[in-house]
């Protein structure tokens, strides 16, 4: 039943962002005939992510009072919604509006994690972070590619489609998705009483976890965000060239995430895991600012990529076992909060910085990982995680 709830859980996630990701390729054009300015298209692109923000806490908190799954559903329902709307969204505020409940919806990915870490053993729980981290990587790299072969048809078309599969999906979920069994805590998973009221929530590990999820993202949005200026004034790079980088960034972090996490995980640790990947992450962000030719910064972003791909399953599986298994919702939904807040802050950072020097951007990006690689050294469980992990 575990491995079966991973794949359910997993493929829910998958088809549930390839939605979402579809009308991403029509939404500016879709916009501009709206009238949107620069600030209205920065304010649609932005508020998935606030919305992401306020809700991942709190979807995560009430899938610790009343389950995985009616969270689950009750999500994957307002994305159908929210892919429905906006193809009949004759407004720029309706728009907006369906984009702060995609981003709302969007906060389910902490239930979903928290659901692996109930589902599955705690040995292979790096792994399942990791493989739903692929899942929603694939996602993102298929959905606009079927957004682009959609988009002639026009926004409504794009949009439907999605619809349809966030419905398709609600009914597959409806029918295969159990509510996981809730695993007994490990030993260095207290139990609530004793931990005082709210532990594992607030407490020192989850603020240095949620903490170098923050640093890490911003790292790497951070990039993502200003590359494609690097890339045209260093090497030339036209808009074709920019998006096969990307993409072949996400292949590596996704084949990273596919299966190399999880053998990693269990003979090293999550901790060690994590630092590494961030540490690796701070080289190559050194290095893409120092790169003198196209294919040593297409090789240093590929690399970041995979650091990255260490580092985010890793962190997850961290915050799942930083305290007692009925708080873990909320621990995860912290984590997904830190990231959306870091997707914000960190295009503005870059873009800043960009303005200043193009290197800039990559060598605060190189401190600011080296930072998330400390803050989880400094975790005070780290030898209980990793032993855990081995187990």
């Amino acid at each position: 039943m575990r491995r079966s709830a991973q794949l359910v859980i997993s493929a829910t996630v998958f088809v549930d962002l390839l939605g979402f990701t579809l009308i991403l390729p029509a939404l500016p054009f879709y916009a501009s005939g709206l009238g949107a300015t620069g600030v209205w298209f920065g304010a649609l692109m932005s508020a998935y992510s606030v919305a992401q923000l306020v809700a991942a806490p709190l979807l995560g908190r009430l899938s610790d009072r009343y389950g995985r799954r009616p969270l689950v559903l009750l999500a994957l329902a307002g994305s159908a919604a929210s892919m429905t709307f906006p193809g009949l969204s004759t407004s720029l505020a309706g728009l907006l509006a369906c984009r702060l409940l995609a981003g709302a919806c969007g906060g389910s990915i902490s239930v979903a994690q928290a659901y692996l870490a109930d589902a599955v053993p705690a040995g292979r729980r790096t792994g399942a972070m990791a493989q739903l981290g692929a899942a929603i990587g694939l996602a993102f790299v298929i959905g606009p590619a079927l957004g682009g072969v959609l988009a002639p048809l026009g926004f409504a078309a794009c949009a439907y489609a999605a619809a349809g599969l966030a419905a398709a999906n609600l009914m597959a979920a409806l029918v295969w998705l159990p509510e996981p069994d809730r695993r007994p805590a490990e030993p260095h998973e207290a139990p609530a009483e004793r931990r005082g009221s709210a532990p594992g929530v607030t407490g020192r590990p989850v603020a240095l976890l949620a903490g170098s999820g923050f640093l890490a993202m911003a790292a790497f949005v951070g990039m993502e965000t200003t590359l494609a200026f690097l890339g045209r004034d260093r090497y030339g790079w036209d808009a074709t060239a920019i998006g096969l980088a990307l993409a072949a960034a996400g292949l590596a972090m996704a084949v990273v995430q596919a299966g190399l996490v999880g053998w990693l995980a269990r003979r090293w640790g999550d901790a060690r895991v994590a630092a590494a990947g961030a540490v690796t992450m701070a080289a190559c962000m050194a290095a893409v600012a120092v790169s003198v030719t196209w294919w040593q910064c297409l090789a240093a972003v590929c690399l970041l990529a995979a650091g990255h791909g260490l580092l985010t399953p890793a962190v997850s599986s961290l915050l799942a076992a930083a305290g007692p298994p009925e708080q873990r919702g909320a621990r995860l939904g912290t984590g997904q909060s830190a990231g959306a807040a870091a997707r914000i802050a960190g295009p503005a950072a870059a873009g800043l910085l960009f303005d200043a020097g193009a290197a800039l951007p990559y060598l605060a990006g190189a401190a600011v990982a080296a930072l998330a690689a400390v803050a989880v050294l400094a975790v005070p469980t780290l030898e209980h995680a990793g032993g855990e992990e081995k187990a």
